[in-house]
């Protein structure tokens, strides 16, 4: 069967070596100061930021979510009329990574997956027939790029943890799975509601406003969490950030795994058993009139 893929890349357009390979593959590459090509990878940047590339990137700046997202992202759709993803914004009027000086990048500690990665790329897969996704890997060459000239060779696996992409990749792991699955899901869940994809940016993106809404009081009247768990979550954003995924596999693809509140989700149930009796109603009144239309022009 066909794999899904999600194929992240620093720079669009990128030459990218057409072979995929595992992390036992052996690369010739090294990044350093002083080589001739420094800085030119973040001078034109293209850059995904993963959920928990925000969340660090955040509390770096010790700002909230939403004026982070404000004043260095910009969103983007992955797909058309689909779910958004989020972008690092450049310089004003130019191509550059905000974070770039002289020196290089100016949140080396926090930097994101994408750069973390480069000149690898990542890409996840997931068969048809399997729920986990899996790792694969590609090579991007880029002719600026002098890095591949050194004489070092050093495997991917040893090169991801030299990058700390362990803890990355775990961490964005969820946020991987849901877009995978959207996209083999395809039309079989039909066209995603204006709510929906609203739902997705904040729980994946806006972390401070999700959390909010988690303890508000609408959310726990639905909602059936442990007092220790509502704790847990609601005091550590990696948490809720794990949270925030399993809360979307619920309430995107029915995936239930958070209890309801015993009345609120019979109330729900009414509300929906309510909703398709007058889908059917405005349905059976259409094909009446629709029928009624034919034997008045009997002619069409």
């Amino acid at each position: 069967m066909d794999d899904d893929k999600s194929l992240n890349l620093p720079i669009p357009g990128n030459p990218v070596v057409p072979q995929t390979f595992d992390a036992s593959k052996v690369i010739q590459f090294q990044c350093r100061k002083g080589i001739a090509c420094w800085n030119a990878c973040c001078s034109n940047i293209d850059i995904s930021l993963t959920p928990y590339d925000i969340l660090r990137l955040k509390r770096r700046f010790e700002t909230s979510s939403g004026e982070f997202l404000q004043k260095y992202t910009i969103p983007y759709e992955m797909e058309q009329s689909s779910i958004a993803g989020v972008k690092l914004r450049p310089v004003t009027n130019g191509t550059a990574c905000q974070f770039m000086t002289p020196e290089g990048c100016s949140v080396y500690e926090d930097r994101p997956t994408a750069c973390r990665y480069y000149p690898v790329a990542l890409l996840s897969l997931r068969r048809q027939d399997e729920y986990t996704d899996r790792a694969s890997y590609a090579l991007v060459e880029e002719t600026h790029c002098l890095g591949h000239k050194e004489p070092r060779r050093i495997s991917v696996a040893n090169y991801r943890k030299e990058q700390g992409l362990d803890q990355y990749d775990e961490l964005a792991r969820g946020w991987r799975q849901l877009i995978l699955k959207k996209k083999s899901s395809g039309p079989s869940i039909g066209k995603p509601s204006r709510r929906s994809l609203e739902l997705f940016f904040m729980v994946c993106y806006d972390i401070d406003r999700f959390s909010q809404f988690v303890a508000s009081e609408s959310f726990n009247r639905l909602y059936d969490l442990p007092a220790q768990e509502m704790k847990d979550i609601l005091c550590d954003d990696v948490e809720l950030m794990q949270f925030g995924f399993r809360f979307l596999r619920q309430v995107l693809f029915g995936e239930e795994s958070i209890p309801l509140c015993q009345e609120a989700a019979q109330e729900r149930h009414l509300r929906h058993q309510e909703r398709m009796q007058r889908l059917e109603i405005e349905a059976a009144a259409r094909r009446a009139a629709e029928q009624d239309g034919m034997y008045e022009n009997p002619e069409h």
